[in-house]
């Protein structure tokens, strides 16, 4: 059991990134591969907002001597911090939120880690002149200058732009009415639920979350919370709303709005939990790929 809340509150944290199981649209052009073209560096940071990353507002150094650097780069570095700058097999540190990578102009505070000034540090010395420190310099400026918000990695898809509507939805409706409808209906509760949620990553992550898409616990607007019943030493049972629960206390509250907490010893007092999420819980983790698409495809059209 505890596996499996583990896993689910892990696909549920991911869920609410808007991250889960998403894939990309297609991209077409030169900059598909990269995310976009040298114009479009300051609109990484989501929806064209500007620069926010230090290595976006400054002019790059000329592709012969980016070209150079990756080259050294390649040959001296990439084994320890990755050919990516994400570190590598050799356990060097990633340099894409490297505050000596960020604060550097053109080598004067990297070529000094490169000559040995961090062997104290595990970072052995590079005999490279001058030419090729500066050159490596400005290829690491290269590639932090395409990383996204939140140190988003060079390359990876804007979890803003990812795509969740290619599924099935005549398959969708089939899983809805087999796996869903003994507790939802299109005509109750889930009723014109595309309308109320027009973005489909938002759609997806309320349904599968079982509650709003949002919030502390994954609920929203319509989640309901968590009630639970104590059944003390002398027979009385305490019924209210969960709000904490461990392997030392359980609070409570009241019907009649008033709080109260209770120590617990082992099994003492007997502790039971009515989640309606449950469900969703147990669904999460044997949920694959295409069930969950097919189902928001056929949900996106619930108007």
């Amino acid at each position: 059991m505890k596996r499996l809340v583990a896993v689910a509150v892990c696909a549920f944290a991911m869920c609410a990134s808007g991250v889960i199981w998403a894939q990309p649209p297609e991209q077409t052009g030169a900059g598909a591969a990269r995310g976009g073209g040298r114009g479009g560096r300051g609109g990484r940071g989501g929806g064209g907002r500007g620069p926010t990353f230090p290595q976006q507002t400054r002019a790059l150094a000329s592709p012969e001597v980016i070209a150079r650097g990756k080259a050294v780069y390649g040959v001296n570095c990439g084994a320890c911090h990755g050919a990516d700058l994400r570190g590598g097999d050799q356990g060097g540190p990633s340099l894409l939120r490297s505050l000596s990578a960020l604060s550097d102009q053109h080598g004067e505070t990297i070529g000094p880690i490169v000559r040995g000034s961090r062997q104290d540090k595990g970072m052995p010395a590079f005999n490279l002149n001058e030419d090729d420190v500066t050159a490596v310099a400005e290829y690491i400026h290269s590639v932090l200058a395409q990383v996204g918000t939140q140190a988003r990695p060079p390359g990876a898809v804007d979890p803003d732009k990812l795509n969740v509507l290619v599924g099935n939805a005549s398959a969708g409706q089939t899983y809805f009415q087999a796996k869903c409808a003994s507790c939802h209906s299109v005509a109750g509760d889930l009723k014109s639920i595309a309308s109320r949620y027009s973005d489909p990553r938002t759609l997806q992550n309320t349904w599968v979350s079982g509650g709003g898409g949002g919030g502390r616990r994954g609920g929203g607007e319509n989640a309901k919370p968590s009630t639970v019943t104590v059944t003390l030493a002398n027979g009385q049972k305490l019924e209210g709303i969960l709000v904490r629960k461990d392997d030392f206390i359980v609070t409570m509250i009241l019907p009649d709005g008033s709080r109260r907490s209770i120590a617990r010893d082992g099994d003492a007092p007997k502790v039971e939990v009515h989640d309606p999420n449950e469900a969703h819980k147990k669904l999460v983790p044997a949920l694959t790929d295409d069930d969950m698409h097919n189902v928001t495809a056929y949900l996106a059209t619930v108007k």
